[in-house]
């Protein structure tokens, strides 16, 4: 891990890291991430303000900690290349299924307008997905359905990723809106199963 500024902390590393961890899923089911700030964070877990700058730069890396612990472009899928709508909805599964352990009170809050880490995250840079970002494991995938000849050879790969990244938002948009009663997955599953149908070969 690499080493930030500030004081190291008195007590155990991976403890303190954790408590701010936890009291930022406490801030944000309670109040929303915009309600995310570095003092309110070493209050909430009663730490100063060292031990934080210790683990997270800013209370936006802190934030974009929720997104990147996933290893996107190391995990293992199930799903084989020649179903890419399947294994597009297991990939964004995993990274939703951590956002619904942490309950529907944090997903309401998290994914909010004013989450400036979470549109920066889904979003690109100089027309690329940023890497280690589950849109560039996507693509990485949809790549390598295209080279298969499962996908058709003139379809716009990044395009259709950044689709698909856009169906997924409106899929957890829609979950909070229910709160909770929606099936995340059978939805994803549909909904993107009907839309890759025009870029299969």
């Amino acid at each position: 891990m690499t080493r930030k500024s500030g004081r190291p902390p008195k007590a155990n590393g991976e403890t303190s890291r954790q408590q701010i961890i936890d009291a930022a899923i406490k801030i944000i089911k309670k109040k929303g991430a915009d309600a995310v700030t570095v003092r309110n964070v070493c209050q909430e877990a009663d730490i100063g303000t060292g031990t934080f700058y210790f683990h997270f730069q800013n209370k936006d890396d802190l934030l974009m900690y929720f997104l990147r612990e996933m290893p996107f472009e190391t995990c293992d899928l199930n799903t084989p290349i020649s179903d890419p709508a399947g294994r597009s909805v297991e990939l964004y599964m995993l990274l939703i299924d951590r956002y619904m352990e942490l309950g529907i009170d944090f997903m309401k809050s998290f994914y909010s307008t004013g989450n400036k880490p979470l549109s920066a995250y889904f979003g690109e840079e100089d027309g690329a997905f940023p890497t280690g970002t589950v849109m560039a494991r996507n693509e990485s995938d949809m790549f390598l359905a295209q080279e298969a000849g499962v996908i058709k050879a003139d379809a716009d790969a990044h395009m259709i990723c950044m689709d698909i990244c856009t169906i997924v938002k409106g899929c957890v948009f829609e979950w909070c809106l229910t709160d909770g009663n929606m099936d995340i997955h059978e939805t994803l599953k549909k909904i993107l199963s009907g839309y890759m149908t025009q870029y299969l070969s």
